[in-house]
């Protein structure tokens, strides 16, 4: 019987989530998800200087606005300080590590003749295969890990294939520092495996980690996981990613309006590939990930693209869905909250709101008919098309709507009856009716609006409209 797949997510508290960190968790999420595995979190707070309780709730809130859920509990690193000291001393009675008394001061100088001698920095401590007898009494020490000397270290990676790396350009890391704190390559080593993972999938700065990682995996006898180091993300003209691109914090994203599902398949498809096919849902996504899929170079952020991709799920999601997602994006800027009538006015409008918006903004604008209330209050643009003249063929229009059917033959048969009156194509009525009924010149069709808003609400504005001052 196969192992059952195990993998972690485990970001550093010490700022927001970053997209390429959101990406990380989602191919962790899926690869996961998709196999009935499990899928763990775990904050590496052990920089207490940088750590912040209000960095992790930003990770939280981004996980669980992009909808990648985690089982079990958080994990804190801290936490399990004295489990990983434990490992440390365990390495120290296997004599997989040693003691050592070198100071900063005696390092630095060691690098320093090693810099003006030309040969390699790397530090090699002289209490390697020292005698115990030798050990200074209650002098501080640091436990290093012995590593390898000679030969090379294979790092076999499901993305980058077999990685080969001298053991002379491995040094003797650090286990346990001279106050008895565990550094960050240990508490790692450690919790991934009593947390039982199986698949260490993380961004590719990691790879050189993994080497020397692996140094502590061998020495306790223990299970080596499955590792798949993934390209960073870089921005659309090929460098790192960083502010200068635009968004990089994932917060950003939703603030911008963009749908988590639109985002999630968007992310997906970012260095990873299932053949062409660029737009598709969640259940699909994880039954086609997997890690043969995922690309060695890296992927570059297109924003046509990620628009793209959120029009097309936003023009395919449910409409309670959809209504869901509206609130928190409006809940995430800051913004006052719909109230009820506008809620139920949006799902009425959703049917003719959902094609071609490619954000929720995009949304929202195109819904001002439905969000706004009489009297209409026009912007700038809407208001040129409310002349004298149109003012008159709306006045005129009025009656004619008051008898007609309330349905979409009924309201176009009316609306061209008074057009042909004037010798005019329907195209010149369109503008003052967007302009009266939504104060907007983007929105949809006005028999869109008008069915949506009811004989009642469309009478009063066009009345309202057609007694205007000009």
């Amino acid at each position: 019987m196969s192992q059952k797949v195990v993998t972690r997510f485990a970001p550093s508290p010490t700022g927001y989530l970053h997209i390429g960190g959101a990406r990380t968790a989602l191919f962790n999420w899926l690869y996961a998800r998709g196999r009935g595995g499990t899928f763990l979190l775990r904050i590496e707070d052990t920089d207490r200087a940088r750590s912040t309780p209000e960095a992790t709730a930003a990770i939280l809130q981004g996980l669980d606005w992009l909808g990648l859920d985690h089982d079990g509990e958080v994990v804190s690193q801290a936490a399990r300080a004295d489990r990983h000291a434990e490992v440390a001393h365990a390495l120290l009675d296997k004599g997989a590590a040693y003691k050592c008394f070198s100071t900063q001061e005696e390092i630095e100088a060691f690098r320093e003749a090693a810099r003006a001698e030309g040969r390699s920095t790397l530090f090699r401590s002289p209490w390697r295969d020292a005698d115990p007898a030798t050990h200074p009494e209650d002098a501080p020490f640091a436990i290093r890990l012995k590593a390898p000397e000679t030969g090379e270290t294979v790092i076999r990676d499901a993305v980058q294939g077999d990685v080969r790396i001298g053991n002379d350009q491995l040094d003797d890391m650090i286990l346990l520092r001279s106050d008895g704190t565990p550094v960050y390559m240990l508490a790692v080593v450690v919790d991934d495996h009593d947390m039982g993972v199986t698949h260490v999938i993380r961004g590719d700065d990691h790879l050189n980690n993994a080497a020397r990682q692996m140094g502590i995996y061998t020495a306790m006898g223990w299970d080596l996981p499955v590792y798949a180091h993934i390209p960073l993300i870089h921005g659309p003209d090929g460098k790192k990613l960083s502010k200068r691109h635009g968004a990089v914090g994932l917060e950003e994203y939703q603030v911008m309006g963009y749908p988590a599902a639109g985002m999630r398949n968007y992310l997906a498809r970012l260095g990873w590939s299932h053949g062409d096919d660029e737009f598709f849902t969640d259940e699909q996504a994880q039954e086609w990930f997997d890690l043969d899929g995922i690309g060695k170079s890296p992927a570059r952020l297109d924003f046509k693209k990620l628009e793209n991709v959120c029009g097309q799920h936003i023009a395919v999601m449910e409409d309670a869905a959809l209504l869901h997602e509206i609130t928190r994006y409006l809940a995430a800027k800051g913004d006052v909250p719909l109230t009820e009538a506008q809620k139920d006015g949006l799902m009425r409008a959703m049917y003719c709101l959902k094609d071609r918006a490619k954000t929720l903004p995009e949304l929202l604008e195109k819904a001002h008919f439905v969000l706004t209330s009489a009297p209409v209050d026009p912007d700038e643009k809407a208001a040129k098309a409310l002349d004298d003249v149109s003012r008159g063929i709306l006045k005129e229009l009025t009656p004619h709507l008051q008898n007609a059917s309330w349905s979409r033959d009924g309201l176009e048969a009316a609306t061209n009856a008074v057009a042909d009156a004037h010798g005019i194509k329907f195209g010149k009525m369109a503008g003052p009716l967007r302009a009266a009924l939504a104060g907007r010149t983007v929105t949809p069709s006005v028999f869109d609006m008008m069915l949506v808003l009811g004989p009642e609400e469309t009478l009063l504005r066009l009345e309202q409209a057609g007694r205007a001052e000009a």
